[in-house]
């Protein structure tokens, strides 16, 4: 278990920017720090992998591999993006070609724009944040740690990471991410901490996306006339626990209590409601077996 006991941070004589933060990240589990700009939270998120020494405090349980993945990764390098990743691949001690094999499943896998022999200066924000989480994932990290990982990514990205976050927990590793997003943190991790003026408080643990939260299970698709609808980021709209997608269709889990607003903000942009059926993920109450069919 990586622990954070008694952590504070400042530069010289400067003001506080962490004080007295206790942080806990078991091994197995997906941990969220939550808070505005200017919080502290990217400061704590490089004490935690190594990059950052705190001024008091200690850091314990850290794994030997560690993946991190900055808020911004703008490098401007006339070197490509594969090149790029199967030199650092080496750098972590990788063979060549284990390194550019690793280099290209994983630009596949979150389908890179751009080209892969294109020069990383070249590219997009979205896409040049796909090289870095490709980097942290060279050689499987115990410890992943990513600073509001969703800035920029395209919607079928948002749905790569959080299957990659979802297997490194699986696979007995401790992910870590940034994000001001109530709905994000809900759904994505098992416990939350709130960091506000330096100061950290643990919000509590949360339900996991898929028990003890009255959800709604929205199925649309694109309409049978006119144009095809737009694509939305469905990962980042307010509520939003899982998204499947599908050639025609896509079916998104919502929070009950935000389905309206899912509805709205989806038939404004062209789609079309085929089915919300209500559930209640609970297993302490009753299944609510409540059905629409729209069109």
């Amino acid at each position: 278990m990586l622990r954070l006991q008694a952590v504070s941070k400042r530069y010289g004589s400067g003001d506080w920017i962490l004080r007295d933060v206790d942080v806990e990240a078991p091994a197995g589990e997906v941990v969220a720090l939550a808070g505005g700009n200017g919080s502290g939270k990217s400061t704590l998120l490089r004490i935690a992998v190594g990059l950052s020494r705190p001024t008091r405090g200690t850091v314990a349980g850290r794994p030997p591999v560690v993946g991190y993945v900055p808020d911004r990764f703008s490098p401007n390098e006339r070197m490509s993006a594969v090149a790029y990743l199967t030199h650092m691949g080496r750098v972590r001690g990788l063979t060549t070609s284990v390194a550019s094999s690793q280099a290209h499943r994983l630009l596949d896998r979150l389908a890179l724009v751009g080209g892969k022999e294109a020069p990383l200066r070249s590219l997009s924000k979205g896409n040049a944040q796909k090289v870095a989480l490709a980097q942290a994932l060279l050689v499987e990290p115990g410890l992943l740690v990513l600073d509001e990982p969703w800035s920029g990514l395209d919607a079928d990205a948002h749905g790569v990471l959080a299957e990659i976050m979802s297997e490194v927990a699986g696979a007995g590793g401790t992910v870590i991410f940034t994000d001001h997003r109530e709905s994000v943190t809900r759904a994505r991790a098992s416990r939350t901490y709130t960091v506000s003026k330096g100061r950290v408080s643990l919000r509590g643990l949360e339900p996991s996306a898929t028990e003890y939260r009255p959800s709604c299970d929205v199925v649309l698709t694109g309409t049978e006339w006119g144009p095809a609808p737009m694509d939305l980021a469905w990962e980042e709209l307010d509520g939003v626990l899982a998204v499947s997608r599908e050639v025609t269709r896509v079916t998104v889990r919502v929070a009950r209590e935000t389905t309206d607003a899912l509805l709205f903000t989806a038939l404004q942009h062209g789609w079309s409601v085929v089915q919300v059926t209500a559930t209640a993920l609970d297993d302490r109450t009753p299944d609510a077996t409540l059905k629409g069919q729209f069109r």
